[in-house]
């Protein structure tokens, strides 16, 4: 059997050099001869999710998986693992045990990992369709083709499949809904606006498996029946972009789109929008504006989508990773997919795994899964082995978890249920070296730049929260501000015009109640706990620790570090930033956190 040679050439592996890499192997098959071009092809995919670990090169059919691939190694590998079968030590993934690993299912970060949108991601070249049809590509919509739009529906709504995006409506509800309207023409979206800091899951599934996104949107489309749809890409996606242009050309010249759908007679055509650069055009109303040519701005909801939304006309809008699901729907059966996850929440969801964890990357997961299990198990627990503070879940507008809640279930309601949200799948891991008062202000400042002042409670109420939350980071704080940013919080969730004025509270509203302590020693004792606000930290040596490594020193950019080798050294108050280099630097836990004391001016 020839043997492939896969290659991760998602953006994290591209931008640690996995093109050259792809060079370089053919590089060497080329030189090996015609006996190693006989044995061996060479495929670039998806993104493989372990990202820090990139590039990935997998070997196929031998099932074995490399990381950290450099241009050089190329020449081993096809002398080594594609002509003779044998493997390259060095470039198996070492697991907890310091074993070597030879497959992607015994590397502990995928080993307990369920796929389905992700699960062709890797496998397969984006570029090429006939890669996609092989693994049964757009056989889901042959099959669609031959139901009607209610048994479509009502596949849909047995699997319980809610959206991906963040809000966790139920699609099958919203498809019936539109198909329920008579005024046509009917259009259906496809949502790539992914905003969230942190977030990278809908950009990996366009990149990495563009066909099967067109499916699910083309499958929604027979189910309401619409003619028309468009992908809505955030305009920095520009790999995304491409693959998804080129698959939807290469889907025409296959007949599967255009005039006549797989040679049905159901027209269906499908072009991208490169999004408007703003955060809130992710919102359903205000994308919709943007794609209509209008400034992206939300809309009171009063009226749905479903029934009013590009020009006027009923419109259907899912999330990218909602629609990956919807091949695997209708092949399987709604109740196959209905049985994955919790009874409220089923299926699986795609997180963005990133912070202060030990491997970080894209994870997909049945909903119920646990955060401990996520973030230890799958996460490999936090780096350094450093106490676990919070994780944020949800990108900006999700609410921070403590260690006591690290057992919560992740899915939609339970999450919500304790202030916090699932959103769209950003899961952000923080040690105890995280201030969660900054936290607060940092996210609090994202929102505040990418409200879109539509509305006086998010344009004003963000602003104000802003301000307080700053006043308490550089040492203004007073008595009375947590009890006015609660309030400014509740009124913002009770009167905003869109979601984001309505979540964009959580943040501070979470770390309040379950850190209220660190808020109250920034007010009352004027001292950052974590050490990270430079107007309430300073630092110091504790001489018992120190063993005078002179790496704090050496770190130092203000040079406010001295002592001799081999001594316990100093840090001089009135030179020293505060920056936190030397705590970081040093390996000993010898760099204390002190306070300020700063007083409000």
């Amino acid at each position: 059997m020839r043997k492939t040679v896969l290659i991760c050439c998602g953006t994290g592996c591209r931008a640690n050099g996995s093109m050259a890499v792809a060079d370089a192997i053919r590089k060497a098959i080329r030189e090996a001869g015609a006996a190693a071009d006989a044995v061996a092809q060479v495929k670039t995919t998806g993104c493989n999710g372990f990202c820090e670990n990139g590039p990935i090169v997998k070997v196929m059919p031998d099932n074995i998986t490399y990381y950290k691939v450099k241009p050089r190694d190329a020449g081993e590998i096809i002398e080594k693992t594609v002509m003779a079968g044998e493997t390259v030590s060095r470039l198996l993934y070492k697991n907890e045990a310091g074993e070597r690993v030879r497959s992607q299912e015994e590397n502990p970060f995928y080993a307990q990992q369920k796929k389905i949108a992700l699960s062709a991601i890797g496998q397969i070249d984006p570029e090429n369709i006939e890669d996609y049809i092989e693994i049964g590509g757009y056989e889901a919509l042959k099959k669609a083709l031959a139901m009607t739009p209610d048994e479509i529906i009502s596949e849909v709504e047995k699997s319980n499949l809610r959206g991906r995006g963040g809000a966790g409506f139920p699609t099958g509800r919203k498809w019936r809904t539109a198909a329920g309207y008579d005024n046509y023409p009917k259009y259906v979206v496809c949502n790539g606006d992914e905003g969230d800091p942190g977030a990278f899951m809908d950009r990996s599934v366009l990149e990495g498996d563009p066909h099967a996104v067109i499916e699910g949107l083309a499958i929604a489309a027979l189910a309401i029946g619409a003619e028309e749809g468009f992908f809505y890409i955030r305009d920095e996606y520009d790999l995304a972009v491409k693959h998804i242009k080129k698959a939807i050309e290469d889907a025409k010249a296959r007949g599967i789109l255009g005039d006549s759908v797989m040679g049905s007679g159901h027209k269906l055509n499908l072009s991208v929008v490169r999004g408007g650069g703003a955060f809130i055009c992710g919102e359903s109303t205000a994308l919709m504006a943007s794609i209509e040519g209008r400034v992206g701005e939300p809309r009171a909801k009063y009226i749905r989508s479903v029934q009013r939304g590009l020009w006027n006309q009923p419109t259907v809008l899912n999330n990218v990773e909602t629609l990956a699901n919807i091949p695997y729907i209708i092949n399987n059966g709604g109740e196959a997919f209905a049985k994955i996850g919790t009874k409220g929440s089923s299926g699986t969801k795609v997180f963005a795994l990133v912070g202060k964890v030990k491997r970080t990357g894209l994870v997909e997961v049945p909903m119920g899964t646990t955060l401990r299990h996520l973030i230890y198990d799958i996460g490999g627990g936090i780096i350094g082995d450093r106490p676990f503070k919070a994780v944020q879940t949800g990108g900006p507008s999700g609410g921070c978890i403590p260690e006591s809640m690290l057992d919560l279930e992740v899915d939609f309601d339970t999450l919500s249920s304790y202030g916090a949200m699932m959103g769209s799948g950003g899961m952000i891991v923080m040690d105890d070296r995280s201030c969660m008062v900054e936290v607060a202000r940092y996210y609090t400042q994202f929102l505040c730049e990418e409200s879109c002042g539509k509305c006086t409670p998010c344009r004003e109420g963000l602003r104000r929260m802003l301000e307080i939350l700053t006043d308490i980071c550089e040492g203004r704080g007073r008595e009375g501000d947590l009890e006015l940013l609660e309030r400014i919080g509740h009124t913002l969730q009770d009167s905003s015009l869109c979601s984001l004025g309505k979540s964009a509270p959580n943040p501070v509203l979470t770390t309040i109640k379950y850190f209220r302590s660190e808020y109250e020693a920034h007010i009352r004792e004027k001292r950052c706990p974590a050490g990270v606000c430079r107007s309430l930290t300073s630092f110091g040596i504790d001489k018992e620790k120190c063993i005078g490594c002179d790496l704090c020193a050496k770190g130092c950019p203000a040079g406010a570090i001295s002592g001799q080798k081999k001594e316990p050294h100093e840090i001089d108050p009135g030179i020293c930033i505060a920056c936190g280099s030397c705590r970081e630097a040093c390996r000993f836990d010898a760099v204390i956190t002190l306070g300020k004391g700063a007083a409000r001016e």
